[in-house]
């Protein structure tokens, strides 16, 4: 395994885990024809889940991979660009 500096990705695992057992749900609901509303409340939980899961990706790649005190000339501007459009 190469040396990584995201120590978040545990936690971004975490979530998507938690996240894709939600999905399991709302498959499940769908299939016993669960209320609506029950399903939507768990959809939500899902979409919850993994827009957390990237704004901590996304944060983390900032700090990590595109700080000046790399050993780079500065910061990747086009990788900053890149990764800010999924924000």
């Amino acid at each position: 395994m190469k040396d990584n500096p995201h120590q978040s990705h545990p936690q971004i695992t975490a979530r998507l885990r938690r996240a894709h057992g939600h999905l399991a749900k709302v498959i499940a609901m769908l299939e016993e024809q669960a209320p609506c509303s029950d399903i939507a409340q768990q959809l939500f939980a899902v979409e919850k889940a993994i827009v957390k899961a990237k704004r901590v990706l996304i944060h983390d790649h900032i700090d990590h991979c595109l700080s000046s005190d790399r050993e780079s000339s500065g910061p990747d501007i086009e990788d900053f660009k890149t990764i800010t459009k999924y924000l």
